[in-house]
């Protein structure tokens, strides 16, 4: 099966689902409510990832049957999503306290790491036992940096969009043939047909019980790469929500804010607040990605190819990052 056809078929259920999923929230009051650390100003229904993982789940179970996934791969993953969406959708309508949902996501990850066939997950002569703890934690850093960025419209889509057509387009020019083109097309029509109701102005959000699992699922799509020898483009795709979230998570360290409270202090949502729409932002943030996803499939190939696409990445993420500063440096001197 072609990946682009898994595109579309999960982008057009993606967009259907969504629109009478938005009248069930809508109709049981499940709201996302304006409060000091949102960028949104009036009560917005909350929940859409329902849809959006609901249709990825249907495709990968689909692929595995039809389409080349290996069911070995495929299953374990479906029921670990499903189980991370039933503790993020619980946190969705009554909050649950941070130490409970980073326990749920941590075993996802392990049992992820001990039944699904990967490793080695980073290039050299290293040890199993620590490349297995390096990639856990940088698994479970992934899905909650996706969760924190996930803080305007737009944004998480157009991420999710970019970094599973990113995979879906380097494991196809790779020749990869395990499934994971049309896995990684699967996630990014989904992320398309929810993108239609969650561009500004929003009509709907994910919730946790989208941007969790989409972590989850991306961080393993990530990983799979790594573990193709192709940790280069692994890095790249998702480079703008590592360098944003990380460069924030170490300012708030050294000033002692505790890191796990939700904030408005991402570079993106400073951004807004400043004057930028939402969609603005967001647009910016696609435009970088698309220059990523270019870096990614440049860097196929020998060690000298891999670190130059990264230094040339690196530069697009400190030119995205030097705009959206921009704007914030000038509404300050105003």
């Amino acid at each position: 099966m072609e990946p682009v056809y898994f595109a579309i078929a999960a982008a057009v259920a993606t967009w259907a689902l969504t629109a009478g999923l938005l009248r069930l929230l809508r109709a049981r009051a499940i709201l996302d409510h304006p409060n000091e650390r949102s960028s949104h100003a009036r009560p917005v229904p909350r929940g859409g990832g329902i849809a959006l993982i609901g249709v990825v789940l249907a495709c990968w179970a689909v692929a595995a049957t039809f389409g080349g996934a290996a069911w070995d791969v495929v299953r374990p993953m479906l029921g670990l999503c499903f189980g991370l969406g039933l503790v993020s959708w619980a946190d969705d309508l009554r909050g649950l306290p941070a130490l409970p949902r980073l326990m749920a996501q941590a075993a996802a990850v392990i049992i992820a790491l001990l039944t699904v066939p990967l490793g080695p997950w980073f290039p050299g002569p290293l040890d199993p036992i620590f490349m297995a703890v390096v990639a856990s934690l940088a698994w479970l850093w992934f899905i909650n940096l996706f969760n924190f960025m996930d803080g305007i419209d737009g944004i998480a889509g157009v991420e999710a969009a970019c970094v599973a057509g990113g995979v879906a387009l380097v494991s196809a020019v790779a020749g990869m043939t395990d499934g994971t083109p049309i896995l990684a097309a699967a996630i990014a029509g989904a992320a398309l047909g929810f993108l239609a109701w969650n561009w500004q102005p929003a009509k709907l959000f994910l919730g946790d019980v989208g941007s969790v699992p989409l972590g989850f699922l991306l961080g393993w799509l990530l990983l799979s790469l790594a573990a193709h020898g192709h940790w280069a483009a692994a890095l790249i795709l998702p480079g703008y929500f590592l360098a944003d979230a990380s460069w924030t998570l170490a300012r708030r360290t050294l000033r002692g804010a505790p890191i796990w409270r939700a904030h408005r202090e991402h570079i993106y949502q400073q951004s807004v607040q400043a004057g930028a729409s939402h969609a603005h932002v967001s647009a910016a943030v696609a435009i970088a990605n698309f220059a990523l996803i270019g870096c990614a499939v440049a860097s196929i190939g020998g060690p000298m190819r891999q670190l130059t696409a990264l230094a040339v990445a690196i530069g697009v993420i400190g030119i995205l990052m030097w705009y959206l500063r921009r704007g914030i440096s000038r509404a300050e001197a105003a």
